[in-house]
């Protein structure tokens, strides 16, 4: 099974970062994003990546091109530039299919443009800015289970807020700063598709898949929840990147590989 990963936008709420890279390449811990999402799947043993790219996506080339030289040891002669390369056992077994889906295209449109790169009957597909312990198995195991063409994982994300005690006349009598769960079911990407989605998708540069395509596989009664409790953070400001960070350092949860 492949997996497809948005990897494409221009992600203008991380400017202070986006500016100078696309998203799924600011660093959580040292190493993109987008490297521990393709760590979450291949720890299942699904290595087949499609990256859907777009904004800037000739860095997210030059970055697994020269993979192995920025993550291993190696030895460079000056003279005759031949490289040996040291450590190679060590270097992920990943299969890339690196498409160009337009700068400007919405992520409907960048799926369906990938259509051709899909071979088997089923695949999966996330967006190139969150992470999770979800277990990828489980969730394949749901999907095929109810036989629908989509399931998306849904969450309830924690929201980082003072929790206030007020009293008569707006007095406050308690203030803690606390993570809350929120109230509802969001989408938290991590989807399983079957390949019949393509039917509800364009490649018209405006096919957002989070719109009309959604919304018709819900009417058409296509369209499950897998409900996650565990961890889950999406990386949408440099607060989040912050935050992700710092996890990564004292208790990175989605860290489910060895």
């Amino acid at each position: 099974m492949k997996v497809v990963i948005l990897c494409g936008g221009q992600g203008t709420r991380l400017r202070e970062e986006t500016e100078f890279k696309p998203k799924p390449l600011v660093e959580i811990g040292g190493m993109p994003i987008l490297w521990h999402i393709m760590k979450i799947y291949s720890n299942y043993g699904f290595k087949d990546f499609v990256l859907c790219l777009g904004y800037k996506g000739y860095m997210i080339k030059d970055f697994f091109l020269n993979y192995d030289k920025r993550t291993k040891d190696f030895t460079l002669n000056t003279h005759n530039n031949s490289i040996i390369h040291h450590n190679n056992d060590e270097i992920e077994d990943w299969n890339i299919t690196f498409a160009e889906t337009g700068l400007n295209s919405e992520t409907g449109s960048r799926i369906k443009k990938i259509e051709k790169y899909i071979k088997e009957d089923y695949f999966f597909l996330t967006y190139g800015d969150g992470v999770s312990n979800i277990n990828i198995k489980e969730l394949l195991g749901f999907h095929l289970s109810h036989g629908k063409i989509a399931t998306v994982t849904s969450v309830r994300p924690l929201t980082r807020f003072g929790l206030l005690s007020i009293e008569n006349e707006n007095k406050i009598s308690s203030f803690i700063k606390k993570n809350l769960v929120h109230e509802g079911w969001i989408d938290g990407g991590f989807f399983v598709l079957n390949k019949k989605i393509f039917k509800y998708l364009s490649e018209d540069e405006s096919c957002m898949l989070e719109a009309e395509p959604l919304q018709n596989l819900a009417k058409d009664n296509e369209f499950m929840a897998y409900k996650h409790t565990g961890f889950w953070q999406c990386m949408d400001t440099i607060r989040d990147a912050d935050y992700l960070n710092e996890l990564w350092k004292t208790n990175p949860e989605w860290k489910i590989w060895d």
